[in-house]
This record gives C-alpha cells, structure tokens and sequence, in this order.
C-alpha cells in the first residue's frame, strides 16, 4: 500500500450554473462548475476539491455532461475525476431546527452521482428553493445527519466559530450536544478567523479531524485555506478513512490563513469597524452594536484545563494573491514559467522564482513558507492583510 500527500479543499461555491442561472448569489458568476474544475487542475494545483452546491438539479446536469463528453468520469471508490482534481459532490446546508437558537451551516458529502440526485430530491421537499446555495432545511439536523449517513455520506459542521450562521458563533450555543449526535460528526471545519491552537482549547472538539477550506466564493478565493492529506489516492473513500485516522490515512497538515486575516477575528463595532469591548456602545461612535469576534468567543468556550490532543502541523499562509508587492500580470507570469500555485507555494526553488519573481516577492514567499509573515487583524466582516516590507 503506497500514501502519498494530497492537496485538498472542500468548502467550493457555485456561482452560477452553465445557463447563468444564479446559485450562490453573493458569488462569481464565472464560478461555474467546469471553471472551477479547470482553476483548481491547471492553475492552483489541487488533487481534491469539494463543491457543496452539488445538490442544484442543473449543476448535476452539466457534471453529467462533462461524463458524456468524456471529460469527466466516476471513480469506483466515490468522487468524479476531471483532469488532475477529484471532484466530491457536496451540499451545504442551513439547520435552524427548535434546538437551534440560530442558524447553523453545515456540509454535507455523498459518493456517487445517483446519491446526490436522491439527496437532492429528498431535499427539495424541505427546502424553499432547491436551486440555490446553502438553504435553510425544514426539518431537524439529527434528521439531517441520519439521512446523510444513510446515503454512506460525510457530515461537516462549517466555520464553526464564525459570528454568523456557525456553531458556536453567536454565542447561544455552548455544546454542539445541544444541536447535533455527535457520533454522526466525521470533522468539523474552523473558519477563516480560527486555527489549530485555537480550537484545540474546546474539550469536546477533542475526537474530531479539523479541516480547513476556503469557502470559495470566487475562482480567485480557491486555495485560500486547504489540508494535506495522506491516501492512496484521492477519492471519497479515502477521504473517508483519512478523517477517520485509519490505516495510515490522515490529515498531514491544515494551510490556513493566520486567524488575524479572518473577517472576524476581532470584536469591532459594526459600524465603524474600530475594537471595540463587546457588550458597551462603541467609544469611537456610539454605535451599540458589537459584532463578537471569533478570539473572544473562543476564549468564552475554552476549558479551564482542556487535554488537547496531538494535531496536525498548523501552517499560517496567505494566498499568493494576498502578498502586497504581486500584481496580475508576475501572477500569470508564475503560472505559465513556474507551476501551479501549490507547486510555488510549497515546492519551487529560490533560483526558480527569482526567474520571474522580484527580490522582494521571493522574500515575502520565503518568508510566508517560514511562517514569519506579519498580519494587520480583520474584524466585523473585514480582511486583515499582510502588512511585511521586505
């Protein structure tokens, strides 16, 4: 039996269908199925991407038309491959049952074409409209999680730390005991303003894999968080045994943006985005609402002695797109003479990037490899950025 290390990001929208009908709305519309399978292969490099609209009718039409077109094809252990990325049919969904004192966001993943088409039906007859992305079910999350273990699925909770539409976010929620079986969780998904150190803190998060995705919302945005993960190759069922810890299949390591650049990282007022202590009106504009940040809410949740188990190498990066001194054209450039952005971002030499790359940005690339990067801290639904002069 031969591992081998795999690139993988499971957390990609859909922003319009092949018609141009939207599903994410708030997404790209050139995120279309066949762009985003075309992106993640050629350009970014990825062995293994996630797609969680892939419940909508005519996203599953155009994947059956890649298949005709043989250009696609079903793997016999789950996934669908196109070129050099496996593609995992996933759905994401908003539970807001009467457990629930907010919504929730979780995803959910099936093997085969034919499993997300009864999904899909069993789905739309709880949702409002089935053709859009991450809808609110009418019905119960534990109905959720059987149905979908059911179908031989994967059951994700997503960005569980986030202010909105999270777990834990909103502050309601001390145990996810209170929502979910917890024995039907194969992972749960941290969210752009949390790490591993972080949520390690959290007791009864002890017997879960950590993921980190990108919750892509556009080509660009693919890859921005992502796991390496060790199969024998990259398909649902591995998948599978690697968030299970079996046979030598793992996470090897999460590549996350430092928490600092999530959108809510900080406790800030919703108004003026300054720091603010949450639960007094803002002192820079009187403005009364606090958005909670995702720092503070953890620190609420910690254990005061949490045994924290051993994890995966938490690897603080930022997109190449997030580097100050790289503009669109060395960024094409890179692609074209150097390789992917996994190849840039983890394997090319020194020598190979000063071919195209100036000093300073092979500086700020070695640097971010070495994890000595400096952040400026987002908070309320802004960015952080990198803020290093090389």
């Amino acid at each position: 039996m031969d591992l081998h290390d795999f690139y993988v990001d499971l957390h990609i929208h859909i922003g319009r269908t092949i018609s141009g009908r939207p599903v994410k709305i708030t997404a790209s519309k050139t995120l279309t199925l066949t762009n985003i399978l075309k992106e993640a292969s050629a350009r970014k490099g990825l062995h293994m991407v996630g797609i969680i609209d892939s419940h909508v009718p005519e996203v599953l039409e155009e994947l059956e038309q890649l298949i005709r077109d043989k250009k696609a094809y079903e793997l016999e252990e789950g996934g669908v491959q196109y070129e050099n990325v496996t593609l995992l049919l996933g759905s994401e969904i908003e539970i807001y049952d009467q457990h629930c004192k907010g919504p929730i966001h979780v995803l959910c993943f099936v093997p085969t074409i034919a499993k997300m088409h009864t999904f899909s039906q069993w789905f739309q007859k709880r949702v409002s409209n089935v053709t859009l992305s991450s809808q609110r079910m009418y019905g119960s999350a534990v109905e959720l999680q059987e149905y979908v273990k059911d179908l031989g699925g994967l059951f994700i909770p997503a960005h569980i730390f986030t202010p909105f539409k999270s777990l834990y976010g909103k502050g309601v929620h001390q145990s996810l005991t209170e929502v979910f079986n917890p024995n039907l969780i194969d992972a749960v998904e941290l969210g752009l303003s949390s790490d591993t150190s972080m949520a390690n803190e959290i007791e009864e998060l002890g017997e879960y894999t950590f993921l980190t995705n990108s919750d892509a919302h556009s080509l660009k945005k693919i890859a921005r968080e992502y796991q390496k993960i060790r199969m024998t190759k990259p398909t649902f069922q591995e998948l599978s045994l690697a968030l299970s810890n079996k046979n030598g299949r793992k996470v090897v390591a999460n590549f996350g943006m430092n928490p600092v650049l999530g959108k809510y990282y900080t406790t800030v007022c919703a108004n003026c985005l300054q720091p603010t202590p949450f639960g007094e009106p803002c002192k820079h504009c009187g403005n009364k609402t606090i958005i909670k940040g995702v720092s503070e809410r953890i620190k609420e949740l910690r254990a005061e002695h949490p045994i924290k188990r051993e994890r995966p190498n938490y690897i603080h990066h930022a997109p190449l797109e997030y580097l100050p001194t790289l503009g669109p054209k060395t960024y094409e450039k890179m692609l074209s003479q150097i390789g992917t952005e996994m190849y840039i971002l983890h394997k090319a030499t020194k020598e190979q990037l000063e071919k195209v790359c100036s000093k300073k940005l092979v500086q700020m690339i070695i640097k971010m490899r070495e994890g000595e990067l400096n952040f400026q801290a987002g908070g309320g639904g802004k960015y952080g950025k990198v803020v290093d002069k090389p």
